[in-house]
């Protein structure tokens, strides 16, 4: 049996496996610790093989799982490689043509092919391209680094002394292969922030939100604290309170903030299903990057596209309007709530927004839909929202 035949029976024996219970990463981890026979060259690319197997998500779920990861393969390959030369060599010799010509080679069917694979196009929000957005899939995204101030120059010469490629795509923001091991050479945190492209473009309207000195800003659900030190680096004076449901990521955030240099802070350990207050506090901006479908990151982690049930959209959308709600009146009058998801589903996006203005007598001020798909991101929606005095 040729290596290639093996690495064929490990990936399928992965999938057989894998229940969908964690991110498909951490299952990985696990199950290589257990099973120590890989080398660092086989976890490699029997994972990337597994990776594009989820990339055509629902998918052809009639063929079998060794149909399923080969086509995944050829549809996502843009160059001959070793798997396709071993089970399927006149695909491997048409690895870098056009999609539409590889499906037809395939015998799929392209409008099928995208309709399966993501079955909720009706969910959309209206500014997302259905077919682009699908079709983004098949790629996966790159690793967006934010450059912290003052640090641009002595990061230029560090990717130039260790020859590491990299692509400047604004004086802020540098774009690597997600290949790319960065944490070697940089101190992340400290230099740059690892953020994707859409995360950081919240930030040009956060810029409008936090001009002005004084702000007392609460991050309600802070998670790993991006938007934290984003909203830090654009204006240093906030007074700035993070919480979320997590003691673990609070905890997490301490180290996280101490790198980035942010020592003076108000952390509390809330949970926002439920009406949670913070004594004395009312806030001028208040940044909500709620939980949600996730579904504007499955470029990243397409093991969440199998496993998606259309019923968690309303979950998703109700939990955010219980959190909103248990927030607003934290927020003074005259205040602004910016509403961020990393959701593409309009039940997330507008139409919470449309409740939201009608609830709480809220004005909405900005509403971005940040289309990464269009440059191998993320895509998110961000609606800025005022509240009357």
């Amino acid at each position: 049996m040729s290596r290639f035949h093996s690495y064929l029976n490990s990936a399928t024996a992965i999938l057989n496996e894998y229940e969908g219970k964690e991110p498909f990463s951490i299952f990985l981890k696990s199950f290589f610790r257990k099973h120590k026979k890989y080398g660092s060259r086989d976890r490699r690319l029997i994972s990337g093989y597994c990776y594009q197997y989820f990339r055509l998500g629902k998918a052809y779920l009639n063929l079998s799982l060794e149909e399923r990861i080969l086509i995944g393969i050829f549809i996502c390959a843009e160059s001959p490689n070793k798997m396709l030369e071993t089970h399927k060599p006149e695909w491997n010799e048409a690895s870098g043509i056009d999609l539409r010509e590889k499906c037809i080679m395939a015998g799929i069917n392209t409008e099928t092919l995208f309709l399966e694979l993501f079955p909720w196009k009706d969910e959309l929000s209206r500014d997302i391209e259905f077919l682009p957005f699908v079709q983004s899939f098949f790629a996966q995204p790159d690793v967006f680094l934010r450059i912290r101030p003052g640090k641009k120059e002595a990061l230029k010469y560090k990717f130039k002394s260790k020859h590491v490629p990299y692509k400047e795509l604004s004086p802020h923001t540098l774009s690597v292969a997600p290949t790319a091991k960065v944490s070697d050479f940089l101190s992340i945190d400290s230099e740059v922030v690892i953020q994707d492209l859409s995360s950081q473009r919240v930030g040009e309207l956060l810029a409008e939100v936090l001009a002005s000195d004084h702000h007392k800003v609460w991050d309600c659900c802070a998670a790993s604290g991006g938007k934290s030190i984003l909203a830090y680096d654009l204006n240093p004076s906030i007074k700035l309170t993070v919480s979320d449901i997590r003691e673990s990521i609070l905890y997490n955030l301490r180290s996280r903030f101490e790198s980035a240099g942010i020592l003076n802070y108000d952390s509390v350990q809330l949970d926002l299903t439920q009406s949670s207050t913070i004594p004395n506090s009312l806030f001028d901006v208040i940044i909500a990057d709620v939980p949600c479908s996730g579904s504007g990151t499955w470029g990243r982690t397409p093991e969440q596209i199998s496993y998606f049930e259309e019923s968690k959209i309303n979950e998703y959308a109700q939990l955010q309007q219980t959190i909103v709600s248990n927030v607003i009146p934290h927020l003074k009058p005259g205040g602004v709530l910016v509403f961020i998801t990393c959701s593409v589903f309009k039940k997330e996006n507008e139409e919470n927004v449309e409740f939201f203005k009608q609830e709480y007598r809220l004005e909405e001020l900005k509403r971005k839909v940040l289309k990464g798909y269009s440059e191998k991101a993320d895509s998110m929606f961000v609606s800025v929202l005022k509240k009357s005095l």
